[in-house]
């Protein structure tokens, strides 16, 4: 897939960047970059792709995106209602890997966080006390000046490093392809199917929207992807139904019809495939 190149700044009093967004559309579309991205979601809520994983993300969640890894974070269509109550709070970490020395690394006393830097190439979902621990840690990061800015960011990816729930995300033979003439024709898939996925999606008409064939098209989002669409559509589908499930307002039925799927057999058996429970013993065990 070929992600669009974001150059990252520092500024001339920082060895990296730290910020906070409050903005729901800030670097919203497929990118990639050289520095390491961490990132605290305090509000936010939408669908998370990351190399070849694609997952809901929301309020809480952290994640440390290694260098070069392909990501996007697609926000909830109620973040951008004229009238809407959804807000975003988001805070940003990018550090290149070396922006502390070369050596640094090396040192004995560093090997957890250099692994960490090295996981994080099929990005790290942080979970239990180290995502508690990152979400008091983040705002200290973007606030701080001097040596304090540094040694939080430090002890954030030892927090990383301690955490025993942790979850890799990419599959470990994922590759990137950025080919130039690639560049916005898999950004316009995404951008389709996110906003269709409700309704049945036909080959022809998806292949319209990446101006190519049908039979092109399958081969050309399974060479990129290492998926195929349906796969890549009943992951979508089903992580908006974890969310509905969580939310607990509509029925499993309800919630099958209302994800795009239209058999409610179909329906369970994608869900089982893709998060290896049942709709309700998935929404039993979140409760």
């Amino acid at each position: 897939m070929k992600p669009h190149l974001l150059n990252v700044a520092t500024d001339a009093m920082h060895s990296f960047g730290a910020r906070r967004d409050v903005q729901p559309d800030v670097n919203n579309r497929w990118h990639y970059h050289a520095a390491l991205e961490l990132i605290y979601f305090k509000k936010g809520k939408g669908t998370q792709f990351i190399g070849d994983n694609i997952k809901e993300f929301n309020d809480g969640d952290v994640v440390l995106v290694g260098s070069n890894l392909p990501h996007y974070w697609r926000f909830d269509s109620s973040f951008f209602e004229d009238n809407g109550n959804a807000t975003a709070d988001i805070y940003v970490v990018h550090f290149k890997e070396d922006f502390w020395g070369e050596t640094f690394l090396n040192l004995p006393e560093n090997q957890e966080i250099k692994k960490v830097i090295e996981q994080s190439k099929q990005g790290i979902q942080v979970l239990g006390k180290a995502k508690k621990a990152l979400a008091e840690l983040m705002p200290k990061i973007v606030e701080s000046d001097g040596i304090k800015r540094i040694t939080y960011l430090m002890e954030s990816l030892a927090e990383i490093a301690h955490g025993k729930e942790a979850k890799l995300l990419v599959s470990l033979g994922f590759q990137a392809n950025f080919a130039e003439n690639e560049k916005d024709r898999i950004q316009s898939i995404y951008n389709y199917t996110i906003n269709n996925y409700k309704k049945k999606i036909e080959l022809k008409e998806i292949a319209e929207v990446a101006q190519i064939s049908p039979n092109s098209f399958c081969k050309f989002f399974k060479a990129k992807s290492r998926k195929t669409y349906t796969q890549f559509i009943n992951e979508i589908r089903v992580g908006h139904a974890c969310k509905l499930l969580i939310e607990d307002k509509l029925s499993v039925k309800e919630i099958c019809y209302e994800c795009g799927f239209f058999n409610f057999t179909s329906f369970h058996k994608y869900f089982r495939d893709i998060t290896g429970k049942s709709p309700l013993s998935y929404q039993k065990a979140f409760i």
